[in-house]
Order: C-alpha cells, then structure tokens, then sequence
C-alpha cells in the first residue's frame, strides 16, 4: 500500500495556470497506476486525468483535454497535474489517488474510481474571476 500527499492548490484567476503535486511514500510507486480526481461542492467525485505505470499512456475527461497535462516522476515517487486554463467551474477539491488493480489499457480502466484502491486527503483549488 502507498500514501499519498497532495500539494500545489491554492487560488487562481480564471485562466491561470496551476501545478499539483501527488508525493507517495511507504510502496512502491511505479507499480500503481495514479489518477487525478476532484469533487466540487454538491457534485460527485469525477475523474480528471490518468496515468499509467511507466507513464507510457495517459488518459483525459474531455473537459480538461488539451488543457491539463498529467505526468509522473517515478524515481522522485511523484505525480503531478499541470492545469492551463483553468475555469470557474473547475473549482475543486483535488485528489490524487493510486491504483494497483489496473491491468489493461485504455480509458474505461482508468476514469473509474473503482481501479484505485490509494487515496490522498486533497487538495483545493479555487478559481476566481
């Protein structure tokens, strides 16, 4: 099992730019998959973006392709979320969270919470304007 740390939100203007970090301690971090997730105010949990082990492949909701960037750094056992430009909607808690049962490619085994089974405390982001 893996701990993870989220880091890096804070308040932004309308579209600013943003970096997340996800750090992971305690297993070890390149045999997880690891996604970004976030839940607003009175909404569900939704995915935003995803990663695969190697960091060979990623994955996007269409509400952030093109403007969110996922990546990891595994000999730094890191994640991060670079958010472009950025929305008032896009207002959220963020979480990152790390998968061991992913076993396949492609977006169906990914976008779902169910494929992870590590979660961080999150972290907000505000977006103003």
């Amino acid at each position: 099992q893996v701990q993870l740390v989220e880091s890096g939100g804070g308040l932004v203007q309308a579209g600013g730019s943003l970096r997340l970090s996800c750090a992971a301690s305690g297993g070890t971090f390149s045999t997880y998959a690891m996604g970004w997730f976030r839940q607003a105010p009175g909404k569900e949990r939704e995915f935003v973006a995803a990663i695969t082990r190697s960091g060979g492949g990623t994955y996007y909701a269409d509400s952030v392709e093109g403007r969110f960037t996922i990546s990891r750094d595994n000999a730094k056992n890191t994640g991060y979320l670079q958010m472009n430009s950025l929305k008032l909607e896009e207002s959220a808690v963020y979480y990152c969270a790390a998968g061991s049962r992913v076993l396949y490619g492609g977006y169906s085994n990914y976008y779902t919470r169910r494929a992870y089974d590590n979660w961080g405390q999150g972290t907000q982001v505000t977006v103003s304007s």
